[in-house]
């Protein structure tokens, strides 16, 4: 039996190139489907990369090529090293060429990849089947998806790193409507492992919000108190660590970027008190700890592929203390090299509560449940376009009153960090538009005095 370390060390073995980087990743996902109802699909599948990073020194610099494909003997192992050392001697100089981490072999080398199993889906099936049970007695509807993936990774290097990591990854999106279709609500979540998952819980609040909307009241566009909850935040949050790479900031094309030239580390660009942080080693949603890269950019390079990740602190008491770079990209920037890191929190200093707490304690003000659709305007100030989406909802006198029209806003998440006036507890929390892809937050809800809602939106 071909094992993936096997593939990995004759990857290596195979290539003619001076240097080489061999990663390889195998991943084992379950997931269900469901609408009206009804489960519709189920499936578990596997998939399976490698991707090849072939170092040529020459007279005129060092050059680089790194190919990806999905290889599964030897023989096509062999052909993908062959085309990476090609497309290396083919290539110029590599601005970021550095020298490639070394290291030693980690102990869990040697391990299998880790799977999943439908499982693993069982006890999520049963909830989810009573919930469709309730569902169908009080003329609801239930739609929604759920995954739980488990992806294995093996890393290694021409100078001896041999790495592992096992990383389990599980989220869930409902969404409920009346029969009728008159309104939409969703709720979703992320978790390590899906047994962390309170289908009950999320049927709850599916029947709460579709109480609020029984009333509907349309309102105008322009600036309302507002609340974020943790998806909303997760939202933004994310965006704006997306885009701080320190490279583009010292190049003067971010929010991050100096007016007189470099970068704004070292600035109070938050209130006092905030802090967004990455730790791979963090409860509940440890990542990588090691740096993974398939291809380089102004703030990531091939050559940094093992480098030791560490807790990072990108905005600390408000203050812009890291931006995301190479090492090559903290060497142009004179900045520390801080990769990128695969989870990201949020938290206010003195926070406390949950939304229902910020609820509680609002005169009037708008609750929105997530974002959707978010785009760039304005690099230089990160000013956020996008749309509400499947809930808003007034509070008045400390109680939701009603569901109002959907909008469109124009908001900066840096500005959002230095106006906001109140702050709950952070929390685990799973971005609608981006979590997908980046599941790994912790956010809290904020209270903004003066959300901007540009346009009143017809999406639903």
């Amino acid at each position: 039996m071909t094992t993936p370390q096997h593939l990995v060390e004759h990857a290596l073995e195979t290539s003619t190139a001076d240097h080489c980087v061999v990663i390889l990743q195998e991943s084992s996902t379950g997931n269900l489907r469901w609408a009206n109802n009804t489960l519709t699909t189920n499936g578990l599948m596997s998939t399976s990369s490698v991707t090849v990073v072939s170092v040529v020194d020459g007279s005129e610099g060092t050059a680089v090529g790194v190919l990806t494909r999905s290889p599964t003997t030897t023989s096509q192992v062999e052909a993908l090293v062959e085309e990476a050392d090609a497309s290396a001697r083919a290539a110029g100089p590599a601005e970021d060429a550095t020298p490639l981490v070394e290291g030693v072999e980690s102990a869990e080398w040697e391990s299998p990849p880790g799977r999943t199993n439908l499982d693993v889906l069982q006890a999520f099936g049963t909830s989810l089947g009573q919930a469709f049970d309730r569902s169908r007695a009080t003329g609801r509807l239930l739609f929604g998806y759920v995954e739980h993936d488990v992806t294995t990774t093996y890393l290694a290097t021409s100078t001896g790193l041999r790495l592992r990591h096992e990383q389990p990854t599980g989220h869930v999106g409902i969404t409920g409507k009346p029969t009728d279709w008159s309104s939409s609500v969703w709720v979703g979540q992320a978790v390590e492992q899906l047994s962390e998952v309170d289908v009950d819980g999320l049927d709850a609040e599916l029947v709460r919000r579709l109480g609020w909307a029984e009333r509907t009241l349309d309102l105008p566009a322009g600036r309302y108190e507002t609340l974020l909850p943790p998806t909303a935040v997760a939202d933004l949050a994310i965006y704006a660590y997306w885009t701080a790479s320190g490279r583009d900031a010292h190049d003067g094309q971010t929010v991050y970027s100096a007016p007189g030239g470099g970068t704004r580390v070292g600035e109070q660009i938050a209130r006092p008190g905030v802090t967004l942080r990455s730790d791979p080693a963090a409860a509940g949603v440890g990542a990588l700890p090691f740096a993974l890269v398939t291809a380089s950019s102004s703030a990531e390079s091939v050559f940094d592929n093992g480098l030791p990740l560490h807790a990072t602190d990108w905005i600390r008491d408000g203050r812009l203390d890291a931006l995301l770079t190479s090492r090559h990209a903290a060497e142009v920037t004179g900045l520390s090299t801080t990769p990128q890191i695969d989870n990201l929190s949020l938290s206010v200093e003195g926070g406390v509560g949950s939304v229902d707490d910020l609820v509680a304690s609002s005169q009037r003000a708008l609750l929105l449940t997530c974002l959707w659709y978010i785009r760039e305007v304005d690099p230089q100030t990160l000013l956020l376009t996008g749309l509400t989406r499947d809930g808003v909802y007034l509070v008045e006198g400390g109680e939701v009153v009603g569901a109002v029209n959907n909008f469109r806003f124009n908001e900066s998440p840096i500005d959002l960090l230095n106006r906001f006036t109140e702050a709950g507890e952070t929390q685990r929390s799973f971005s609608r538009e981006w979590g997908d892809y980046f599941p790994r937050t912790a956010t809290p809800t904020l209270r903004i005095p003066d959300f901007n809602m540009s346009s009143v939106s017809q999406a639903s």
